[in-house]
């Protein structure tokens, strides 16, 4: 009986998190319409700092930068704060260049790596502006990126304003199909959230805009700094949201291997804000508490349902019954991702069989992150992932 009890609170947990709280949220938000106090394009606007820790950028630095500078709109001082985390190729020197010709640039050289967040902490406090956005060297700005995250600031209970990811390069080579189709729909997903109420589950990280008063310095050693800035926005009852014509592009990751590496470090980092925020889940925000808890908890606590459903399947075959039969599926789809590699070698490319590898590769790097996270965190210096895939 017992397994019985765990299989199916497992296999609930799964399909709530997945299927029926974004159905349920993507339901109710149809009637909402979301904030509608905003800046208009010829109103004054705030001050901006864009603030940017970079670590061998060499090959982006510079169409990162053009598209800060090709953004049209009327900031009241749009200031530029890089910190250059002892970057080893040329982009101090590409940076030392482009401030000579551009006075709204402004960086910091660091002689030794003391990693993303604590960069970032150090450039909020020389930044003089009201509102920050936080942003990556390899996601490009469109044209109006700035103001599209900064128009909603008119609203005085807006803490916390997303971009709206796009990717280019796709592949059906590795997994960029895969990973673009997981992060769209996460999009969605936020986006809703936010618009119900105002409890996005976390920027995406690559470009967000914040209020300076309610940034919180990132603790050391935590590895998801977007969304511990974030999840502190809201605790102060302020919203945060996406904004979906604030569009920023990204090369999406493609290859497995170094996608694996970037999420086993994300899903350590996970583990850290899940115990710094465990409080959340009995909050009275609204929407809070459920949105944390169907959206990020039992979305990291995937791996542990996936092997007690597994471990109770065992047990609960007997013969000809039902469980015996799911046993035999999960065996099957466990040599799937053997099956698409295999393919793979020989050029053959099968989205299904790709999405399933994509579903339990992400998995077991939440729990091999797990495993780092209980051994405890001894470094949060970051190596940005391999551009252009």
């Amino acid at each position: 009986m017992i397994f019985i009890i765990i299989f199916w609170i497992s296999v609930i947990a799964l399909i709530h998190s997945y299927i029926v709280y974004p159905t349920i949220i993507g339901l109710l938000a149809r009637t909402r319409t979301g904030n509608i106090t905003i800046f208009q394009p010829d109103e004054k606007l705030p001050d901006v700092s864009v603030l940017m820790a970079v670590h061998n950028e060499e090959d982006v630095i510079h169409e990162k930068l053009n598209s800060i500078f090709a953004n049209t709109l009327q900031v009241g001082k749009l200031n530029i704060l890089i910190g250059s985390d002892a970057s080893t190729d040329k982009t101090n020197m590409l940076l030392e260049e482009i401030s000579l010709s551009n006075e709204h640039l402004n960086y910091i050289k660091f002689n030794s790596r003391i990693g993303k967040s604590a960069v970032i902490n150090e450039l909020v406090r020389l930044s003089g502006s009201e509102i920050l956005i936080i942003t990556d060297a390899n996601v490009i700005f469109g044209n109006d990126t700035i103001y599209h995250l900064i128009k909603h600031f008119k609203n005085p209970e807006i803490g916390l304003v997303d971009s709206n990811m796009k990717h280019k390069g796709l592949k059906n080579s590795g997994i960029s199909v895969q990973e673009n189709a997981y992060i769209s729909r996460e999009v969605r997903i936020k986006f809703n959230e936010g618009k119900l109420w105002g409890t996005m589950m976390g920027p995406f990280g690559g470009c967000y805009a914040i209020r300076k008063k309610l940034y919180s310095n990132v603790p050391d050693l935590f590895l998801v700094d977007d969304f511990y800035i974030n999840m502190k926005v809201i605790k102060e009852n302020y919203k945060a949201i996406i904004e979906p014509e604030a569009l920023v592009f990204e090369d999406v990751s493609n290859n497995l291997s170094e996608e694996f590496r970037r999420k086993i470090r994300i899903a350590s980092g996970n583990f850290q804000n899940l115990m710094h925020f465990s409080g959340c889940l009995f909050s009275n925000i609204p929407g809070l508490s459920f949105s944390y808890f169907s959206h990020k908890v039992l979305r990291w606590m995937g791996p542990f349902f996936l092997s007690a459903i597994f471990l109770s399947t065992v047990f609960l075959s007997d013969g000809n019954n039902i469980y015996s039969y799911l046993f035999v599926i999960q065996l099957i789809i466990l040599i799937l991702p053997i099956i698409d590699y295999l393919l793979g070698k020989i050029k053959i490319h099968i989205i299904i069989l790709r999405f399933i590898t994509h579903f339990l590769s992400m998995n077991c790097a939440l729990l091999v992150g797990f495993i780092k996270y209980l051994k405890g965190v001894k470094s949060n210096v970051w190596q940005p992932t391999r551009r252009n895939q």
